[in-house]
């Protein structure tokens, strides 16, 4: 440990109330979107990434000019009627959108791997922040995986350089006390490693992004770099070293995001989500990278930001007008890897890092939820995309997110279309004379055969992604052996394309809600993420899902009745649809999902080869004491633990004059009034609570009240 002695003597004295260090301000100024900055030399795209665009636009334009020069003649087109001119519309639409799906996997090909960075040895070593943005999260877990990143580092003699930031916007006062002394703990942990510091805002303005910017104005001139993580986010040792190292040796480089792999899932949606993203992820991933080249994107999460380039490039504005399309910019990843570029730093992907992974949602219900916020963010971005100064592939990026919410609705519309149209060859007699002097009848006409061979084409085009992700992982050795050999891969692959069939009209008429709701002005709210498995019961999933089997069974009845062929083309998303509530109750399930594992189904190969990092946050969960549920009787208890979180904790930021805080006010009274601390617990609110919590004196006056007594009980 006297290798570390340095790292914990310089934390003892850098130490500022609070369990933060001495402020280091960095001017973050919001950015101005009509504003065009001046291009810098490095803008030039190079040949590698200008023959991965031709390859993106030849496919897109191909495939998409094809389906609608056959979709023509599948109808007279001097005949067509408005409904039919629609369908094709949205049709053309549709298959332009995973057209471009296909064409962006194919320009992967053209992409070189990354270059491992090379630095001089005898340069001043850059100071790294480990930043964790979290909300009412589980602080075991969240604590777990810094100290396991933390200990990864001084193993391999790279934790120099590096700092852990727990930056909190938690609203709920055990959760936050909870967080004080799991960060008290860690802290304690990783002395001879590295310094570990946490704030809490009071004020959660601007949500993450906010709570980054404060970081950022208040202490971002002394770093520079920060690796941003979510609270489910790892990263290794030699994986952060890369990251430090590439913004090193390219001092033009601002944003650096690596390719994150889904792990632990044990639910039978998680798992499924999980094999998707280890077969077809990385294919996908390398396609976008490799078309976008220094004008990448920014995920949020595991990446490295050079922290002068974000302070200088990526100041949110609040957008004008009303919520959800005004106010404070909700998915801000996106536009801050917009906004770095158009200053002129470069946004890089980096594919074949590795050592980077994340968690998903553990069922269906769960992602709904997730997505409502998700689908508000990127239709937000319709008010960002024609914003002055922007690269064409920036905005591409930003259309891709809208994209991917608005192809529900319009698939749906198309599907609409169609219902109509054959609603309309029911009712309505055709008009063989249309004209006042025609000597031969004008016959209806529809191609069926042609039909079908263009809707086989357009299925082959929506598998092109998914049959290179099954040829990349049958060829790779570890992907093979980790998933179950080429029998394991080729089932789970055939049981992966089924489900997601499955369960993709239910996840078009959420994602279609979700839309409407966002274009009807309702707010998503801020409601923290289910990381855990969980599981999902009958009941939720039947007040979920009632409305989805319902609208199945009557379109299956109104369909048979108006032309039962028409009801065989429909089935498949009829059927998704009928079965949407056993589909969501498997969805959560854990048993399903060991099932699936002991058949070597849906496995992936950190199953059967678990990293060290993965394996030890693991471990430290399993060890970890559990944490109070009752925060503030804890502290009210335990004088050290109230110690604790009043020295762990910025002090709370001080009212206006003449304006006091009632919330503060209205707890104080209480406690004054209260007979015992059961009384005290129970008459304060929520807000209340909040405001005892962040208060020494109120923590003190709350320690005081006696327990209430106990009932005694005559025999």
């Amino acid at each position: 440990m006297d290798l570390h002695l340095g790292t914990a003597v310089e934390f003892g004295r850098d130490a500022a109330a609070g369990a933060m260090p001495p402020d280091a301000p960095l001017s973050m100024p919001s950015q101005d979107l009509g504003y065009r900055p001046e291009r810098r030399w490095w803008n030039r795209s190079t040949a590698a990434v200008l023959y991965a665009r031709f390859i993106l636009i030849a496919v897109t334009l191909g495939v998409t000019t094809y389906g609608i020069y056959q979709m023509l003649q599948v109808v007279r087109f001097a005949s067509m009627t408005l409904l039919q001119g629609m369908m094709i519309f949205f049709f053309a639409v549709s298959l332009g959108w995973i057209a471009f799906a296909a064409g962006s996997v194919l320009a992967g090909a053209s992409k070189r791997r990354d270059d491992s960075a090379r630095t001089d040895a005898a340069a001043a070593g850059p100071l790294t922040a480990l930043v964790m943005p979290i909300y009412n999260e589980d602080p075991l877990r969240t604590t777990a995986g810094l100290r396991a990143m933390g200990e990864a580092l001084a193993q391999a003699d790279a934790h120099r350089g590096f700092e852990i930031v727990v930056l909190s916007d938690s609203t709920n006062a055990d959760a936050w006390i909870r967080e004080t002394l799991g960060v008290d703990l860690l802290r304690k942990s990783l002395i001879p490693v590295m310094p570990v510091w946490y704030r809490r805002r009071w004020k959660n303005i601007a949500r993450k992004s906010g709570n980054l910017e404060d970081f950022v104005e208040r202490w971002g001139a002394r770093y520079d770099h920060m690796i941003v993580l979510d609270a489910d986010s790892l990263i290794d040792a030699s994986t952060l070293v890369a990251l430090v190292r590439a913004m090193q040796s390219d001092p033009a480089l601002g944003i650096l995001q690596t390719a994150p792999q889904l792990i632990g899932a044990r639910t039978f949606f998680g798992r499924l989500q999980q094999f998707a993203a280890c077969v077809y992820g990385p294919i996908i991933t390398r396609g976008v990278a490799a078309w976008s080249g220094d004008s990448g994107n920014y995920w949020g999460h595991n990446a490295i930001i050079r922290m002068a380039a974000f302070a200088q490039s990526c100041g949110l504005p609040k957008l004008e007008g009303r919520e959800p399309f005004g106010g404070f910019v909700l998915s801000h990843d996106f536009v801050e890897a917009a906004l770095m570029r158009r200053s002129g730093w470069k946004v890089r992907m980096a594919t074949d890092y590795g050592g980077s992974w994340e968690e998903s949602p553990p069922s269906l219900i769960d992602i709904a939820i997730r997505d409502r916020r998700w689908a508000q963010g990127n239709l937000q971005h319709l008010r960002i995309i024609g914003a002055t100064g922007l690269s064409f592939t920036s905005r591409l990026h930003l259309g891709v997110g809208i994209m991917s919410y608005l192809s529900s609705p319009l698939w749906l519309l198309m599907l609409g279309i169609g219902f109509a149209l054959a609603v309309q060859s029911h009712l309505i007699r055709p008009e063989y004379f249309s004209h006042d002097f025609q000597l031969f009848p004008t016959w209806p006409r529809f191609d069926v055969e042609l039909m079908m061979a263009l809707f086989w084409f357009s299925m082959v085009v929506l598998l092109i992604p998914k049959m290179l992700g099954l040829i990349r992982a049958l060829l790779s050795r570890r992907v093979r052996r980790g998933g179950g050999g080429v029998i394991g891969i080729s089932a789970s692959f055939l049981l992966e394309v089924v489900l997601s069939a499955l369960y993709a009209p239910v996840l078009m008429l959420i994602q279609s809600r979700h839309v409407f709701e966002v274009f009807m002005g309702r707010d998503s709210g801020w409601k923290p993420q289910r990381r855990d498995s969980g599981g999902t019961t009958w009941h939720e999933a039947w007040t979920f899902h009632k409305r989805h089997m319902f609208f199945s069974c009557v379109t299956a009845v109104i369909v048979w009745f108006l032309s039962p062929p028409l009801l065989a083309w429909v089935s498949p998303a009829l059927l998704g649809l009928f079965l949407a509530v056993p589909l969501s109750r498997a969805s959560g399930s854990e048993s399903i999902g060991r099932a699936l594992s002991r058949f070597a189904l849906l496995r992936t190969p950190e199953e059967i080869d678990q990293p060290g990092l993965i394996s030890r946050r693991q471990e430290l969960v399993a060890q970890a004491s559990p944490l109070p549920d009752d925060g503030l009787r804890f502290l009210a208890r335990n004088r050290d633990a109230r110690l604790t979180h009043s020295n762990g904790n910025l002090p709370r930021p001080k009212d206006p004059r003449g304006r006091p805080d009632p919330h503060a006010l209205t707890a104080a009274q209480k406690l004054s009034e209260a007979a015992s601390l059961d009384e005290a617990l129970d008459w304060l609110s929520p807000t209340e609570r909040v405001e005892v919590a962040g208060d020494a004196r109120l923590l003190g006056q709350l320690a005081l009240l006696p327990d209430a007594p106990r009932p005694i009980i005559l025999i």
